[in-house]
């Protein structure tokens, strides 16, 4: 089959989406011709996946009078007008990322097929094998993954830690909150603070050298792809108490309300102290792309 991922910010950024179309396209094209553009051209294509929702979408969805193509949408956009836009272009297929997502797209669609299919994670890439860094923060180091921007709540895992008597925070992103985050980390907890950016090949040896994950995102987050990467390398998660963090994490982690920069910061503790064993990776291994490969083949070819 001929499969286009319709994707503006290819290896411009490594959000999510971007670690989705990369990783899928990886898997896909040992059986399939896959190209990755950022906008339509005048090919033909069997099946037409767009990332950057919205009027790509709808474009997307028109283009169909012309050349006939499935049209899969996945969530990544979220719970939100964008995916709503999406969904009243009546792809063929929406992929939900979490059960949640599926429920709250089943009212919004009008004509789409909606299946459910996760997110996943590199097991090979990230795991607690090989080297790690020294990142020059006193331990334990608790890590933070995400662009600096608002509604990922940095400023709470900030606030959060000035309760903690011991231990580092690290954050790792790029965006526009960066100078307030930086001022006001520095402010708080002084050394025990850092923001860095590492290119998205470089992320394996950081998760290993550091001893705990959080990240807490409001809960219209897609799906949380650095949340798999934390469990497969072995690090226990505290994430914010809603469905689609529980249903990611599950046992392999504590649920919190992040508001609470006290309450945050007594179940970052607790995290630290219980003997996680095997139950992150384990996690993590339910998450596998080379599966999730395979769902979504079987989902194009029907």
């Amino acid at each position: 089959m001929k499969i286009l991922f319709l994707s503006r910010y290819q290896n411009i950024v490594n959000r999510g989406a971007e670690v989705f179309v990369s990783e899928l396209a990886k898997r896909l094209s040992l059986k399939h011709e896959v190209k990755i553009l950022p906008d339509q051209d005048s090919g033909s294509y069997d099946v037409v996946i767009p990332m950057n929702g919205g009027m790509q979408v709808v474009k997307a969805s028109l283009g169909r009078i012309f050349k006939r193509y499935k049209l899969v949408v996945s969530g990544q956009a979220g719970i939100g007008r964008t995916s709503i836009i999406n969904l009243m272009a009546a792809p063929d297929i929406f992929v939900a990322l979490t059960d949640y997502m599926a429920k709250w797209a089943s009212r919004w669609a009008w004509k789409s097929k909606i299946v459910k299919i996760p997110n996943g994670v590199d097991l090979s890439k990230f795991n607690s094998d090989g080297d790690k860094l020294n990142l020059g923060l006193e331990k334990p180091i608790i890590l933070c993954v995400g662009a600096l921007t608002w509604y990922k709540h940095h400023e709470r895992i900030i606030e959060a830690m000035r309760y903690l008597d011991k231990g580092s925070l690290l954050i790792v992103g790029e965006g526009e909150q960066k100078k307030y985050l930086e001022e006001k980390g520095k402010r708080i907890l002084g050394d025990r603070f850092k923001i860095q950016s590492f290119d998205y090949a470089d992320m394996p040896p950081v998760y290993r050298s550091c001893d705990l994950f959080t990240l807490p995102s409001w809960d219209r987050e897609a799906f949380g792809i650095v949340y798999l990467e934390a469990m497969a390398s072995g690090l226990p998660v505290v994430a914010p108490n809603d469905l689609s963090r529980r249903e990611i994490i599950g046992d392999a982690g504590i649920f919190v309300d992040t508001s609470d920069p006290e309450v945050y910061a007594k179940e970052i503790n607790e995290g630290m102290k219980k003997n996680w064993k095997d139950l992150p990776r384990n996690q993590a291994e339910k998450f596998s792309w080379d599966k999730i490969a395979k769902d979504y083949e079987k989902i194009i070819l029907i």
